[in-house]
Order: structure tokens, then C-alpha cells, then sequence
């Protein structure tokens, strides 16, 4: 008698009993669900980009991020990491961060310049698409030191999205529109995507809102409606203003990282000055001359200098 089909097809193991998946509890399944909410904000910025609805086009973005900059911390409050989540958000990262505005850009003002313009656009969205490659990679390196882990090697990819679309913010500011010649904008796009593949060392702000302290907690809500409430109230001018902070921000993040650089190699020279045994005997050896042995003494019975 033959067995059934969807028998034969089912995995078998040694015991002959069916082989069942263990369940997938919720904490991982949500910060991978806010991950697919940003990538459907990006895909929706293509669209409304594509029907010249340019204002909530931003808006998209802008939700993108917002979603980005939360997905992770919900993972690792849950303690839902995973393989699949890390995969997951890198390929929306790309979508959101690097496609859309590029995208973005090229229907509101670049397809003016027609072949430049695309190319432009095209290097952005490539160039997003290296440095999100790149910071997978870097996360598996044991050779860090521990204060890197408040750098970013380049722009990260959402600060770039919302940093190459500043053009856009100028033209539909309240206070004064600012029309930005589409050769201006063609070398500001490249000028972005050189920044997220470069070795610029930026600040992560990883460090900064994990712990509160009881006396700031009513200013700290304060400041967060504030800045919603601005935010609402005057998009535009609040976009600007944060691109321009931080762009301004990038020498500062580098120096910082050079005052870092400078403080491992003077801990590495006192190191190696006061602890390698060999260099601190040369030292003696220059300094002070041996005394001579009296007659008869052998070297087996003279005493070892105390270094």
C-alpha cells in the first residue's frame, strides 16, 4: 500500500516520529515587524516621489528613521536578537536609506541633468549600500578598542539619507524658499555618498539615553514634546537645522578620535617604558657601570641586580 503524498514529502528523523519547529516567541517577531513598518515607509517615500508629492515623500523618510533608530534598542530591551533580524534590517536600511533618497532626488530636481543626474543618484545609492556592507563586517572584528564603539566609521546610512536631502528642505522652507541649482544638488549628492564610504569617524550616540538620572526625567520629557511639537509645527526648519548640526558635528567627531588615538599610544609607550623587563635592564646597564668583582669570586656567586 503506498503511503500518502503529503507523508512521503514530510521530514523524517531517526525515531520515525515527525520533526516539529519549536515556536518563535513574540519578543523576536516584534522588532522585526517595526523593521518592515520602516521599509514600508521607504517603499511608500518611492511612490509618492514618483507622483511628485515630494512633502510627504520626506515624510516617509523621516518615519524611516524614526523606525530604524528603534527597531534595534526594541530588540535588545526583549532580548530578541537574531541572525534574521540583523539580515533583515540591513536589506531595508538599503531600501530606505539608499534607494529612496536617491530616488527622492533624482524625480524632484536631478532628472534635469538627465545622464549626471542619474549617475549621481545611482553613486548614492550604491554608496549606502558599501558602507551598510561595511559596518557588518566591522562588527565581527575582536581588534576594536572599546571606546570605538562610540564612533561610526563614515556617515551612517540613515544621517545620510537625511543629510543629502537638505536640498529639498531649503525649497520648501516657510521663511524663505531657496531654489538650489541642480548642479549644486548633483555635487552635494556626491559629496554625501563620499562621506558614508570615507573612514570620517562619527559620532554613534550609543551611549547617550540608556540611563536618566531621577532629577532629569520631567526635563527630559519636556525637551521630547518640545521637539515634537516643533517638529509638527515647522518640519522644515527643524530638518535644516539638524542636517546643519550635524554636518557641523563631523570635525568634532574626528578630533575626538584622534585625542583617543593619542591617549592608546602614550599608554602603550608608558607601558612598554616601565614594564618590558628587557628594555628597563638596558636602561641600567647605560646608567650604571658593573662593579668590579674581587679577586677570586666567580659569576655563580655574585648576587642578581634588583631592577
Amino acid at each position: 500500500m503506498r503511503e500518502p503524498l503529503s507523508q512521503s514529502f514530510a521530514p523524517k528523523n531517526p525515531l520515525g516520529k515527525p520533526r516539529r519547529f519549536r515556536a518563535i516567541p513574540v519578543r523576536t517577531l516584534l522588532p522585526n515587524l517595526v523593521t518592515l513598518l520602516a521599509l514600508c515607509a521607504g517603499l511608500t517615500a518611492i511612490r509618492l516621489a514618483a507622483e511628485s508629492r515630494f512633502d510627504w515623500a520626506l515624510a516617509g523618510i523621516v518615519a524611516a528613521a524614526a523606525l530604524d533608530g528603534i527597531d534595534g534598542r526594541i530588540a535588545r530591551m526583549l532580548k530578541g536578537t537574531s541572525k534574521f533580524g540583523a539580515e533583515l534590517d540591513s536589506l531595508a536600511d538599503f531600501v530606505n536609506f539608499g534607494v529612496a533618497p536617491a530616488l527622492i532626488l533624482y524625480f524632484w530636481e536631478l532628472h534635469v541633468l538627465k545622464s549626471p543626474g542619474w549617475i549621481a543618484a545611482m553613486v548614492f545609492a550604491i554608496c549606502a549600500g558599501l558602507r551598510l556592507a561595511r559596518f557588518n563586517v566591522m562588527l565581527d572584528d575582536p581588534d576594536r578598542p572599546a571606546w570605538s564603539v562610540n564612533f561610526f566609521v563614515g556617515v551612517p546610512a540613515p544621517a545620510g539619507a537625511i543629510c543629502v536631502l537638505l536640498p529639498v528642505y531649503l525649497q520648501f522652507l516657510s521663511i524663505v524658499s531657496i531654489n538650489v541649482p541642480p548642479v549644486v544638488t548633483l555635487f552635494y549628492t556626491f559629496a554625501m555618498a563620499g562621506l558614508m564610504v570615507s573612514r570620517l569617524p562619527v559620532f554613534s550616540g550609543k551611549k547617550v539615553g540608556t540611563r536618566v538620572s531621577p532629577e532629569m526625567v520631567l526635563p527630559v520629557f519636556v525637551a521630547v514634546v518640545a521637539f515634537c511639537a516643533l517638529f509638527v509645527s515647522y518640519p522644515w526648519e527643524v530638518l535644516t537645522v539638524m542636517t546643519l548640526a550635524f554636518l557641523a558635528t563631523l570635525p568634532l567627531g574626528w578630533l575626538s578620535y584622534q585625542s583617543h588615538l593619542r591617549k592608546d599610544a602614550e599608554a602603550l609607550a608608558a607601558n612598554d617604558a616601565g614594564v618590558n623587563p628587557a628594555n628597563a635592564g638596558e636602561a641600567v646597564a647605560l646608567d650604571v657601570a658593573p662593579e668590579p668583582s674581587p679577586p677570586g669570586s666567580s659569576d655563580a656567586d655574585r648576587p642578581t641586580r634588583l631592577n
